[in-house]
């Protein structure tokens, strides 16, 4: 069926006022955010738990839970003591599908790196974001290449993807998402960056259901269609443009609603 921009933004806002709530934030990795209450601590654990948000959710969550176990109880003062040798032993042999541990210590360093050098993600990232830029999407790439988990050869690792190639970088936006946005769900750790230069997190059921909703007629879920798809979501909201990206994705992963039913009763409601 075609959507019309009103029915669009009836079902948009109809799946908020339904799954946007903190009850349906379980199971999902940003669970693991809220169990600490250092900003430091949380923004190691939102980027360490986003990285791993690829797989079956009960994966996701056991692979996190396993790794934030050889963390204590705070990711940030574990960092700061720990040494590589010591990381490489500690994490040996572990594997989230096809994520080696050698991906796993290679970012953990990385970290270690970015805090000598700034203190904390939140100023690495602030490092990068310029004013005149319209999304967060040059300030991701500077931020990706301080991680610095792909060496100088370009290395592949599986957990940061490399913006600058046209990824969607699911994993990273979503981390952005929670790291920015601030309210019932999101958790908002840093508050200098916008939430309106944001960028969704676009994996295939967000772009089956974009693409649903007439948001884009791309056939690749890629770092092209992501910037697409938010921008039709910016005219919808435009300080917020990611402000249905939880909602919309409790579709699939809670299997409460059925898209296209839920589409066609917003438009019954609105011809009645």
């Amino acid at each position: 069926m075609t959507v019309s921009d009103t029915i669009r933004e009836v079902f948009l806002r109809e799946t908020f006022d339904r799954f946007h709530r903190p009850e349906y934030i379980s199971p999902d990795p940003l669970e693991f955010v809220y169990r600490y209450d250092d900003p430091l601590d949380r923004e190691i654990v939102g980027l360490v738990a986003s990285a791993f948000a690829y797989g079956r959710v009960a994966q996701v969550l056991k692979s996190v839970e396993k790794v934030l176990g050889k963390m204590g109880s705070s990711p940030r003062a574990f960092l700061g003591s720990v040494q590589e040798p010591d990381l490489r032993e500690m994490f040996r042999g572990f594997r989230h599908r096809f994520t080696t541990d050698r991906e796993l210590v290679e970012l953990l360093v990385g970290l270690q790196g970015v805090f000598r050098r700034h203190g904390s993600l939140q100023a690495c990232f602030l490092s990068g974001l310029r004013a005149g830029d319209d999304t967060i999407g040059p300030a991701l790439c500077a931020f990706a290449g301080e991680l610095d988990v792909h060496g100088n050869g370009g290395g592949y690792n599986s957990l940061i993807p490399a913006p600058e190639k046209n990824s969607a970088c699911k994993r990273l936006h979503l981390y952005l998402r929670w790291m920015v946005r601030s309210d019932a769900i999101d958790p908002g750790v840093w508050t200098d960056v916008s939430p309106e230069k944001l960028i969704v997190p676009l994996d295939t059921h967000m772009f089956r259901t974009c693409r649903a909703l007439g948001m884009t007629t791309r056939s690749q879920a890629d770092g092209k269609t992501a910037l697409e798809i938010t921008s039709a979501f910016r005219e919808i909201e435009p300080d917020d443009p990611v402000r249905y990206d939880f909602s919309l994705t409790r579709i699939g992963i809670r299997r409460e609603g059925d898209l296209s039913r839920m589409i066609e009763s917003c438009a019954r409601v609105h011809r009645d």
